[in-house]
């Protein structure tokens, strides 16, 4: 595999990466995420020069990635723990203030 091609893959890796850190802290529809487990799946396939769902899953499985979609759910999940408690705990706060 040419270097250049590597270093593509690698910048768009990087670029998904991103992209997910980024919409944690918003509500996508299921099309949204379809479209997001599509382009991860898709550059995948590139990267591993196979056209089969198959074999892609088992990649996958192998170096333990997840799907986007799945790894945006457990990040939304965490940043309303953290939203949660942050709010409560300001709320304790201006509470105690007033007394």
């Amino acid at each position: 595999m040419p270097v250049e091609r590597l270093m593509r893959l690698v910048l768009t890796c990087h670029k998904v990466v991103a992209c997910i850190r980024v919409l944690e802290c918003f509500q996508l529809g299921k099309a949204d995420l379809h479209s997001l487990d599509f382009t991860f799946n898709r550059l995948c396939m590139k990267l591993f020069k196979t056209g089969k769902i198959d074999v892609l899953k088992d990649s996958q499985s192998y170096f333990a990635t997840d799907l986007p979609s799945c790894d945006l759910k457990r990040r939304q999940d965490k940043f309303i723990l953290r939203y949660i408690s942050t709010v409560n705990g300001f709320a304790n706060f201006v509470k105690s203030c007033n007394t």
